[in-house]
């Protein structure tokens, strides 16, 4: 199965704001490669992308992979704005680039993912090969992703440590840890309820 672009704007909204409607569908084909892949090649439906944790890594936290998605696209926009409205073009942003990349950072955790005999999400065999940025990375390569979005997926988390990060990747690395730490602060607060 392939989805629409209007059919991935059903699970992510934000995808619309891409003004180029080229790269919008490039996006979009990127998320139906993963959604159809996913979970062990097994491939994932809306309902149960939606019910993903947001992160593995902090407990049991009632925050989910979706609205972190959503959660980070929105906070790059609005820090875009602040930065706009403060600097002005001194702080060049592409905001097509920053929207489509903050979309993209995670697109290789359906892959990363998969369920156990339970219905569990847990890491899967494919996640212990190859962490998201990287599977993030090729298949917006294989879609003709622009580099400067492939960049935001390759460098978000700590493998972009290392490099020099564009203005739009440092605005999604920022997005990305403020909900991550937010996450850990909640998954502590609720191990110590426990």
């Amino acid at each position: 199965m392939t989805y629409t672009t209007q059919q991935i704007a059903e699970l992510l909204p934000e995808i619309m704001d891409i003004k180029d409607a080229s790269l919008r569908d490039k996006v979009a084909a990127v998320w139906s490669e993963a959604i159809t892949t996913g979970c062990g090649g097994k491939g994932w439906t809306f309902d149960e992308l939606r019910a993903v944790p947001f992160t593995l890594l902090a407990g049991d936290i009632d925050l989910r992979y979706i609205e972190h998605l959503r959660s980070c696209a929105r906070q790059c926009m609005a820090i875009a704005d602040v930065l706009t409205g403060i600097f002005g073009d001194r702080v060049p942003i592409h905001r097509d680039h920053l929207l489509a990349g903050s979309l993209l950072a995670d697109v290789g955790k359906p892959l990363e993912f998969d369920k156990d005999a339970k219905g569990n999400v847990i890491k899967g065999h494919y996640g212990e090969m190859l962490r998201h940025p990287f599977s993030g990375v090729a298949m917006c390569y294989k879609h003709n992703v622009p580099p400067e979005v492939m960049h935001i997926v390759a460098t978000h988390s700590f493998e972009g440590d290392k490099v020099d990060r564009t203005i739009e990747s440092i605005i999604f690395h920022h997005a990305d840890f403020v909900d991550f730490d937010i996450a850990k602060f909640l998954g502590k607060r609720a191990g110590k309820k426990g």
